[in-house]
């Protein structure tokens, strides 16, 4: 690999508040920071976020109240000490043993699984299970059909009474311009595709599987992105975790966001090359372990590196923030590295078109060397795909594990990606995708402001439709989804080890159905059963100012 000439500016040589604009007095604006300077301080070239940004960037990550944390370590050594007790009574036959064990004739066996690993399962995770796995019997849209079901066990098993709850306003699913629906246009076109190609394949694209619609859809989506060739994929998860293999292997260093999504992490060691970790959008992070591999270069042998490349998500699902790119791809041009940046949740949630994060910084598509995203989410569909330069597609068409031996796409849920990609783009004749666009827009910007002048803590980016509300308290996961159930909202509850073990949260993802009713009605839950769980932690409250800008915050210091 070429070593890079040392003429270029050094990034971030200019003091920034973590891409938030300082006032005069040395105040914070739109956003917070740790570390920051002092009054007299003089700060230089702060003009949005150090010039890289067309746009503020404004995220927040409040400090966890260390009460707070204390009390959560508590509960999760309660937890743990009961959890001890409860397997000693097992193994006493003085309480009966649910979980999975070795048969009686393969005791003397090397076990198939340490008993320890089952630990959190049994004992913390059971106890908060029916929080999860709900079974919906309808569209994902903006309200959701439920299916009740009850547990006489502690929820180890689960009984359904056949009773449905109906209409519970969905907060939870990833349909994020509201394309999920059983009726308009895309439904209308996926029914007749059905009809004329049947529901399956039955082959891989190499051989029978390859159908005129795919090669219309990658040509779509291509002319979406801006890039000059783009394949498609028929599992989200898999065009991370198959395609990375084929363009890194030994030899090669891959530089990963700490929070990056299973499917990245899997991908990068599959691939055998070696991964290194920097800290969550942190730019002096990433340009340290830049430096260090250039001049220290392989292990043992100094040789330079075959490649450099960076693995990053354009919207992180856990923190609901979004990646610093202007800063990355500026790296990425000075250390002459390879940028693959995941879209999985960007894509259609972000730019003023929906093109994702490329567009809402405004920048160059062909300064991203591998654009990554799913069908999944803003598109209603399955499946993934990658886009970029014709080498590279052509190169991954012959040496992807998932282009190779995958089934292809289903030739209704490419009918789906078509007729919701083309209303985006606007050219079913409509501006419905625009409105939905921009719908969401304003809904992700109403819920968050809201929720942060109520006093909860909102972790992520002002304009992320994935909203994390902190919950921290184990026993404050379950009670907050079942409290929510009772009202008639569908949430998502998050905890360890998806998340820190003191950073259980709720996440909320916003959608283009969803109305201004419906988020009012949501709210107002919320609110209720944040008082009743006393989860409004946060100690910068939001003043509502009527003359306020719709993109300014102003913050109140309150006391612990």
């Amino acid at each position: 690999m070429e070593r890079p000439e040392r003429a270029a500016a050094a990034l971030g040589a200019q003091p920034r508040a973590n891409g938030c604009s300082v006032t005069a007095h040395g105040a914070l604006r739109n956003g917070y920071v740790r570390g920051l300077p002092a009054p007299d301080t003089q700060i230089n070239h702060i003009v949005h976020n150090g010039g890289l940004y067309k746009r503020p960037f404004n995220e927040a990550f409040e400090e966890t109240p260390m009460l707070v944390a204390v009390l959560t370590y508590v509960g999760y050594g309660v937890l743990t000490l009961f959890g001890y007790l409860r397997d000693f009574m097992r193994q006493w036959k003085i309480e009966k043993c649910q979980n999975a064990t070795e048969r009686e004739e393969q005791k003397d066996f090397v076990p198939l699984y340490q008993d320890f690993e089952n630990f959190y399962n049994r004992n913390l995770y059971m106890r908060i299970r029916d929080s999860w796995n709900r079974p919906i019997c309808s569209v994902p849209g903006a309200k959701v059909d439920m299916m009740e079901r009850v547990s006489h066990d502690y929820n180890w098993t689960f009984t359904y009474t056949g009773r449905v709850i109906k209409d519970i306003i969905n907060m939870g699913s990833y349909n994020y311009l509201g394309f999920a629906q059983k009726a308009g246009t895309c439904q209308e076109a996926a029914a007749k595709v059905l009809s004329q190609y049947g529901a399956g394949v039955c082959s891989t694209r190499q051989e029978m599987g390859n159908l005129d619609k795919h090669e219309e859809l990658e040509k779509l989506v291509a002319r979406f992105l801006g890039v000059e060739s783009a394949m498609a994929y028929g599992m989200g998860f898999a065009t991370n975790s198959m395609n990375i293999p084929a363009l890194v292997g030994k030899g090669c260093l891959i530089l990963s966001d700490e929070l990056n999504h299973a499917s990245l992490v899997l991908g990068a060691r599959l691939s055998g090359a070696t991964i290194r970790i920097f800290k969550h959008n942190n730019m002096q992070s990433l340009e340290k372990l830049l430096k260090d591999a250039i001049v220290h270069g392989q292990p043992r042998t100094r040789r330079p590196w075959k490649k450099i490349l960076i693995l990053v998500e354009g919207i992180y699902s856990m923190e609901g923030s979004i990646v610093r790119l202007p800063e990355v791809i500026a790296l990425k041009k000075k250390y002459k590295s390879y940028l693959y940046l995941d879209e999985a949740h960007s894509i259609g949630a972000l730019g003023p078109s929906g093109r994702g994060v490329v567009e809402y910084f405004g920048l160059s598509p062909e300064d991203v060397d591998v654009m990554m995203g799913t069908f999944t989410k803003s598109f209603g569909a399955a499946g993934g795909y990658i886009g970029g330069k014709k080498e590279l597609i052509d190169y991954l068409r012959t040496y992807s594990h998932s282009a190779v031996y995958a089934t292809s796409l289903s030739p209704p849920v490419v009918e789906q990606i078509i007729t919701s990609m083309k209303c985006i783009m606007g050219e079913d004749g409509t501006t419905v995708g625009k409105a939905r666009v921009q719908q969401l827009a304003e809904n992700t910007r109403y819920f968050r402001r809201r929720l942060k002048e109520m006093g909860f803590i909102i972790y992520g980016n002002e304009d992320s439709p994935v909203v994390p509300l902190m919950l921290y308290m184990p026993a404050k996961i379950g009670a907050f989804g079942r409290e929510m159930l009772k009202r008639n909202i569908g949430v998502v509850v998050v905890g360890f080890p998806a998340t820190p073990i003191i950073e259980s949260r709720a996440r909320f993802c916003l959608s283009a159905a969803h109305t201004r009713e419906m988020l009012d009605t949501a709210l107002k839950e919320i609110n209720e059963v944040g008082d009743l769980l006393q989860l409004k932690y946060s100690r910068h409250r939001l003043v509502p100012l009527l003359d306020r800008p719709f993109d300014e915050t102003t913050y109140e210091e309150t006391e612990d």
